[in-house]
């Protein structure tokens, strides 16, 4: 019987999400401050973005100077 391995969710740090909309990282942390952008908390503390949900942003036609419509 093959063995399946199990899906991980990719997880990008704040400075590769602002990469991707051109932007400071600090920005990318005031978006999920206010909620318009989905993270999870690292065991050490630290945020992190699903890499699903930041793609799907970009897609809406997200840009560098509109803040990102909430995630609900």
């Amino acid at each position: 019987m093959p063995r399946q391995t199990p899906e991980y969710e990719v997880l990008l740090t704040p400075a590769e999400v602002a990469t991707m909309f051109r932007v400071d990282a600090k920005t990318v942390t005031r978006w999920a401050k206010l909620e318009k952008i989905p993270y999870v908390w690292t065991l050490g503390g630290h945020r992190r973005y699903p890499e699903k949900a930041v793609r799907a942003l970009l897609a809406q036609g997200a840009t560098r100077r509109e803040v990102p419509p909430p995630i609900r």
